[in-house]
């Protein structure tokens, strides 16, 4: 993934200065310069500058500031509503909706996941943050990435009558090993431009379920001895 904030795109340049002094109603141009932040540090990195983005808004780099009045409240506002914002508070809940196996349950939730987070948009904003040593991506883990590990566990052991891990930290790992791989899929497809052959609900399901059927095996080998 490559930042080109050195390059900034001269195309929307054009089309941002024919812009430049229409007025719009206050609510109407905070949600435009949002939206184009988005967009603009995921294709350029966090360390883009605001006056290429008040460029690209159509608007002076003062305006901007008068919205946001500094680039980390600016940042702050993207990461709560295109970081945060796509993942459904309802998805935890149908995770644990036992009435359905745990097989279909996960295999819903990460259909939805990856059309509506893991975007390319998402992905390079995520990315991006971590690269720059940025809050968004501990954040994100720590506000929601935690809470979904170990529920994806939790409910695959109770449906297998397993044990689940009694140490969190490894029980975290292992929703990783699903988590990580779909996530990966995801960032193999729209960062890397790898082959699209096959479709990504097929390869959920099958992590789904090397997952779901891996686990007993896990458990059985990783959980140290009683007295050890």
């Amino acid at each position: 993934m490559q930042a080109r904030s050195t390059k900034l795109m001269k195309a929307p340049k054009r089309k941002a200065r024919a812009k430049t002094g229409v007025r719009m109603p206050r609510a109407e141009r905070r949600e435009q310069i949002l939206t184009h932040a988005a967009d603009f540090f995921a294709e350029y990195g966090l360390t883009g500058q605001t006056r290429e983005l008040a460029t690209a808004c159509g608007i002076s780099q003062r305006l901007l500031y008068r919205f946001f009045p500094t680039k980390a409240a600016l940042q702050a506002e993207v990461y709560a509503r295109t970081i945060l914002g796509p993942f459904e508070g309802a998805w935890l809940g149908n995770l644990t909706d036992r009435k359905l196996p745990i097989k279909q349950r996960l295999t819903d939730f990460y259909g939805n996941y990856y059309d509506k987070v893991l975007t390319r948009r998402w992905l390079r904003l995520f990315l991006y943050s971590s690269l720059a040593e940025g809050d968004m991506a501990p954040n994100y883990i720590s506000a929601i990435l935690v809470q979904l590990l170990e529920t994806i566990v939790d409910e695959a052991c109770f449906e297998l009558k397993l044990e689940p891990p009694g140490e969190q930290d490894f029980k975290r790992e292992l929703g990783w090993n699903l988590h990580g791989t779909i996530s990966h899929l995801a960032i193999r497809r729209h960062i890397y431009h790898g082959p699209h052959t096959v479709p990504h609900a097929r390869m959920i399901k099958a992590h789904v379920t090397s997952f779901v059927a891996g686990l007993p095996v896990v458990l059985e080998e990783s959980n140290p001895p009683n007295g050890e």
